[in-house]
């Protein structure tokens, strides 16, 4: 079994869409990371009526992550729905890359699956090729 399998199968358990209460919908979009130590955190998207409480898959599984081990940089993610990666649907939003990014510059290596059954990949600094954290890091260097 390699990682992407195993990122899969630990992330397709979380999968069962519910609403938790009349205004929070839940577990429609699943998300695993390999952390840098190889650890696997998971996480799923809470989607609520207010809009700014929502968080995605990849947001939930990096805080835990974060929460959990401390740890800040991510070699893997793999998310999806009720089927395995493929295609555009399988990249993180905006909001989470641009989190990823701040989470941890390194995570610009970070390696997305965008298709399963090809083991296609692409790196979050390929998403984020022009990100606007570089220029407030280098400001910091420089004093």
């Amino acid at each position: 079994m390699d990682i992407w399998e195993r990122l899969y199968n630990t992330a397709k358990d979380l999968y069962h869409p519910q609403y938790t209460s009349p205004f929070i919908y839940s577990h429609h979009v699943v998300c695993a990371i390999e952390a840098e130590n190889g650890d696997i955190y998971t996480g799923f998207c809470i989607r609520s009526c207010s809009g700014v409480a929502n968080l995605c898959a990849e947001r939930v599984a990096a805080i835990n992550m974060f929460v959990n081990s401390g740890q800040t940089k991510i070699k893997r993610i793999a998310t999806f729905r009720d089927l395995p990666p493929s295609g555009n649907l399988s990249i993180p939003c905006g909001a989470c890359r641009e989190f990823l990014m701040q989470l941890s510059v390194e995570n610009s290596e970070t390696e997305i699956i965008t298709d399963y059954k090809t083991r296609s990949t692409i790196t979050l600094g390929e998403l984020t090729p022009m990100w606007w954290g570089y220029d407030k890091l280098n400001e910091q260097n420089k004093s």
